[in-house]
């Protein structure tokens, strides 16, 4: 029994009126046990208690859980004064939680360990609003995906993240936030609850300047001030007490004073045995993180901080046994295709949740330098047209990437499928066209860095269960500063076909490939047909070519894909026009992403007339009419051949 001293009144409580029991009931006693259990438990140090008592109809069952940052000795006294609250706020309620600022309880006669609760449940946020909500939001945003994931894939001790991020200029805001769930929960109920706190918040207090969401099952917070120190964790051992001086020895008492000495003795080899056992873990655990900080360095001028990135690549870690089990095997059966890197496979997780395993081929050419960028860069990119990182593994040679699992697979198995292209109406060609515009906005200008995807082609464009686009792989991307215009190279990395000119020839590229790269891209969805092994009859050409022909012919309508039978011709018109300009010759002629978006989003729009596109090509029937240079010849057996390149020395 709890001693009748009233305990802090809650910040929020509910008793459920579903069940009540009486005074001296089996369920009574059971609940009791179950109280007393959590609130005198002293061997938890991380902050999340579950007990259990009694068999069915009469079983309780109790959780509590501390915020994270929260110190050990806080969190024990506040889970303490729970236990002792919930039965004075719910005296016969068999369902019951409530809420401290630190800490939160619930028990219940039903099962709950494992079960998750989204529905909000308090919702507290500043009335004071941001100067520039969209940057703000932009920025929370991005916070919150990140914690999001990093606290889902937690341990089954513990799901919390807590980290921080700052607003693009001309703000002067750092917004920091915290996560917690409940660390019985999979991954896809954690993720799940902080996703319904999330919508929850941008739906009623969008540009607040902080808030905190809490549901049964986790919480969310952010502010524009530290809201933590540090995640929970066990205080370090107590160093050993100071042995109280002896009195002084009585004439003829050498035995007491022999005993006296060893006393002393045992007591300074203990305290030196614990120094030295706390330096030698200490060595340990810097070695470690050393060993991690050369798989995962070298990036820190890119990405900040290293100890940010140290603490994004544990948390996203996964186990190379579970993958294994994940994809039994790596069976052959669950491959999903195959490229210049390695194989992917379909997974399926313990808690049901599909995923995409990149499995890097150990002769693979892309390198730990790949690799790790792949890692570090993916994992802190959030918007709905990419394909997001779930984690990494990385176990002797084996190293595997592990992705959501997009179920149609890729825009080209589509597009150029004669069995499959009406599966893609106009209206669902327009959409992804404007996703994957949108996708390149967001990595050229919107993201932490400007970003160069490199390999923007059809097999790289994923399809969800809607047919919305997903830009996936990118171990070629390269990160830019803000003020940087382009970046030269000595290594050609890409798909013939879909490289810009200027980056084949002279190993220069900017934000302005990835543009050259979206028109080829847009050509090709517009007409069915892949821009490398184009032939119209017995005239051989690459596609843009026979587009700017038949454009400056007065016959663009021929090109569209014969299936596109419905939809507006004005619209697939425009995207050809768009398309047009985005593989000019002239890089300085190309328009930016931004501009991309503001044409399809607008039909009102004057467009420029488009000049021609870099490796023009004449049919093959026409070559005395050719004026083409060197480098336009050259370019006639690039287009032919739709391979990945990993070397190439510009002339």
């Amino acid at each position: 029994m709890f001693p009748t001293i009233s305990q802090p009144e809650f910040l929020f409580h509910t008793c459920s009126d579903k069940a009540n029991y009486t005074a001296g009931s089996p369920f009574k006693r059971n609940l009791d046990a179950v109280l007393a259990s959590i609130s005198s438990n002293t061997q938890v140090d991380y902050g999340f208690y579950n007990a259990t008592s009694g068999e069915d109809p009469d079983r309780a069952t109790g959780l509590a859980l501390c915020r994270g940052g929260v110190a050990l000795e806080q969190c024990r006294s506040c889970v303490k004064d729970s236990t002792r609250r919930i039965s004075e706020s719910c005296p016969n309620q068999k369902e019951a939680e409530g809420w401290y600022e630190d800490c939160q309880i619930r028990y219940s006669n039903n099962a709950i360990y494992g079960v998750g609760d989204s529905n909000v449940k308090m919702l507290f946020w500043n009335t004071q609003r941001a100067e520039d909500p969209d940057g703000f939001n932009e920025a929370l945003r991005s916070l919150f995906d990140l914690l999001q994931r990093v606290a889902a894939s937690g341990s089954s001790i513990h799901k919390s993240a807590g980290g921080d991020q700052k607003v693009p200029f001309p703000s002067t805001y750092t917004i920091y936030g915290l996560v917690d769930c409940f660390p019985d929960l999979s991954y896809l109920d954690c993720f799940n609850c902080l996703d319904q706190l999330q919508a929850s918040f941008f739906s009623c207090c969008n540009g607040s300047l902080g808030a905190r969401l809490i549901a049964t099952s986790c919480q969310l917070n952010f502010e524009i001030h530290p809201i933590y120190i540090s995640l929970l964790s066990p205080p370090p051992p107590p160093p050993p007490p100071l042995p109280s001086p002896s009195p002084p020895p009585k004439p003829g008492n050498d035995g007491n004073t022999g005993r006296a000495v060893v006393t002393i003795g045992v007591a300074i080899v203990s305290a030196i045995t614990l120094v030295v056992t706390i330096f030698i873990v200490f060595r340990l655990r810097k070695r470690k993180n050393k060993r991690a900080l050369h798989n995962f360095g070298g990036l820190g001028a890119s990405f900040g901080d290293t100890g940010d990135e140290m603490s994004i690549v544990e948390m996203i870690q996964f186990d190379f046994g579970s993958i294994k089990d994940a994809t039994n095997d790596f069976a052959s059966e669950n491959k999903l295709g195959q490229g210049g890197f390695g194989v992917v496979y379909k997974g399926k997780l313990p808690n049901g949740q599909h995923i995409a395993v990149k499995r890097l081929a150990h002769n693979s050419q892309q390198g730990d330098a790949e690799f790790k960028n792949e890692v570090l860069l993916v994992v802190k990119l959030q918007h709905r047209n990419l394909v997001r990182l779930l984690g990494f593994c990385l176990q002797g040679s084996e190293r595997l990437l592990i992705y959501e699992f997009v179920p149609n697979g890729s825009l080209d198995n589509f597009i150029f499928d004669l069995g499959k292209q009406t599966r893609l109406d106009w209206e669902r060609r327009y959409r992804i066209i404007n996703g994957i515009a949108r996708a390149l906005l967001y990595l050229h200008e919107d993201s932490r860095h400007r970003i160069i995807h490199r390999d923007l082609k059809a097999s790289n464009i994923l399809l969800d269960e809607e047919m919305n686009p997903k830009i996936a792989d990118f171990g070629m991307t390269r990160l830019f500063e803000v003020d940087q215009t382009h970046v030269n190279t000595s290594r050609i990395v890409g798909t013939y076909g879909y490289m810009a000119t200027e980056y084949v020839i002279h190993g220069q590229f900017s934000v302005k490939s990835d543009v050259f790269s979206f028109g080829v891209l847009v050509l090709e969805i517009l007409s069915g047909k892949k821009n490398n092994y184009f032939h119209e009859g017995e005239h051989f050409e690459d596609l843009t070519s026979f587009v700017w022909t038949s454009w400056r012919a007065g016959t663009t309508t021929s090109i569209i894909d014969s299936t596109l039978s419905v939809g507006s011709r004005i619209e697939m018109i425009r995207c050809i026009h768009i398309g047009l300009l985005c593989v000019q010759e002239n890089v300085s002629k190309r328009p930016t992403m931004g501009s991309v978006v503001m044409m399809l989003g607008s039909s009102s729009l004057t467009l420029p007339i488009p000049s021609q596109p870099a490796f023009f090509l004449h049919s093959a029937t026409n070559e005395s009419d050719t004026n083409g240079t060197d480098c336009e010849s050259v370019s006639v057996q690039l287009s032919r051949n739709e391979i990945s390149i990993t070397e190439f020395h510009p002339r």
